[in-house]
């Protein structure tokens, strides 16, 4: 069987998996079940770097890592938010546009990742310190976080699902720093994920 399998392939894989699931929740009109699937993608996102750091792998499976990551995250955090938004029913021409270019700035902003985090490292060992634009990994987050809005604006929630992916399609690309979080900011970020989704399921 081709393809490399290790526990941090394995939690990449495993958050396509969740977002795949999230699609069809979303065409379903379970939109709860959808956003806590991406969040679950995020997740898996955001460890499955420190878990590599933890495990002994060739070259070629760092290498692999490095690709099927952004991959992943094309359809996790790229393809999935833009599903989402036709499963609201925002098909109109606008929204098109939107997405297009949310589609866009996920493919420009992951692949300009690569090649200059691979320049980075062949430079320096030390540990990255800020990002250039809003990592396309972020929406795991920020999308939850837009849903809560539908509980107060239910009519009008598609059009700001649909502004909030412009403005994060612009944010991919525009050249600005972002800082990287650290371990115990990450930890801060699972916590309010834990909030959002109870918040989403129980009240």
């Amino acid at each position: 069987m081709i393809g490399f399998y290790n526990v941090s392939v394995i939690l990449t894989y495993l958050g396509v998996v969740s977002a795949v699931f999230g699609m069809s929740a979303a065409f379903d009109g379970n939109f709860k079940i959808a956003m806590l699937c991406l969040m679950l993608s995020g997740l898996t996102d955001m460890y499955d770097g420190t878990v590599a750091k933890m495990i002994k792998r060739s070259d070629n499976a760092k290498k692999f890592g490095i690709e099927i990551d952004s991959l992943c995250d094309l359809v996790c955090f790229g393809v999935f938010p833009v599903v989402m938004g036709y499963a609201l029913g925002m098909d109109v021409w606008y929204a098109k546009i939107a997405y297009m270019m949310y589609i866009l700035g996920a493919v420009i902003r992951l692949a300009y990742f690569n090649v200059t985090e691979e320049l980075r490292q062949s430079e320096t060992s030390e540990r990255r310190k800020n990002y250039q634009g809003l990592p396309v990994t972020s929406v795991a987050l920020i999308l939850p976080l837009v849903y809560q809005l539908r509980r107060f604006f239910p009519e009008e929630f598609p059009y700001i699902y649909v502004a909030a992916i412009f403005i994060i399609s612009l944010l991919f690309v525009i050249d600005f720093k972002v800082f990287k979080p650290g371990k115990k900011c990450m930890f801060a970020f699972v916590i309010i994920g834990a909030v959002v989704a109870i918040k989403m399921f129980c009240l």
